[in-house]
């Protein structure tokens, strides 16, 4: 197989249910979209089956690769370890759920061809088709605004998980990011507005994973994590 053009990131943990489609879904739409391809399974100390699925799709295909965890460190270490690995100068991850229509997937990775540095599908601009409970979608827009105005973001949706990078321009900011999880795909955006790289981010058809709740904990630690990135940047100088 050539060096990939495009390397797929699927974090996971105890997803073995939603691989089993998302990996074939994955497969039929990036062979759409360029010859030269790898998925990178980001296997994350998961204790269901997840790790010996992936390595019997290894053995069906050579396009699916397995990157295993022992124990879990949190999707965002996760995450920066597949991006190291990727051999793709363009590097896209999305949700093991699929909750981004794939339809979307070829204008996330045209973007990076196009020369923006990050793409990012929104599920907050006008023209997004979400669906979601309404207390989800009060505190996902409660979030990105404190995120937009206490720490100068120009991105409407930062949590969406559908993200594409160009390898080369990203690899630099990874260093900086102190998230081991959740936190860690706001912080990557501010992080790379503050060095100027271009974002493109564009609506998307979305719809709400099974299961998916927002707690009071997670009010708390949203609002402690947008402050304690706010005291790095202004105050550390980190």
């Amino acid at each position: 197989m050539a060096k990939p053009e495009v390397t797929a990131i699927i974090p996971v943990y105890n997803d073995q249910p939603a691989l089993e489609h998302a990996l074939p879904e994955s497969l039929k739409t990036l062979a759409e979209i360029t010859e030269n391809f790898e998925i990178i399974v980001a296997e994350d100390g998961s204790t269901d089956g997840t790790a010996e699925f992936v390595r019997a799709c290894e053995l069906q295909s050579d396009r699916v690769k397995l990157l295993h965890c022992d124990t879990r460190q949190g999707r965002g270490k996760a995450l920066n370890r597949a991006i190291r690995k990727a051999q793709g100068s363009i590097v896209c991850y999305y949700d093991v759920d699929l909750a981004t229509d794939m339809q979307h997937l070829p204008d996330l990775i045209d973007a990076i061809r196009k020369g923006a540095d990050i793409s990012t599908g929104s599920r907050l601009l006008p023209t997004s088709d979400i669906q979601r409970t309404e207390g989800r979608e009060i505190a996902s827009r409660s979030y990105n605004f404190l995120v937009r105005h206490i720490l100068g973001s120009r991105i409407f949706d930062h949590q969406c998980g559908f993200k594409a990078f160009n390898k080369e321009k990203i690899l630099p900011v990874l260093p900086l990011i102190r998230s081991n999880h959740w936190f860690w795909d706001t912080e990557l955006l501010v992080r790379a507005q503050r060095k100027g790289y271009t974002v493109i981010e564009f609506p998307v058809r979305w719809r709400a994973g099974k299961g998916t709740t927002v707690r009071i904990k997670d009010v708390f630690e949203m609002g402690s994590s947008i402050l304690r990135l706010w005291w790095q940047i202004h105050v550390s100088k980190d």
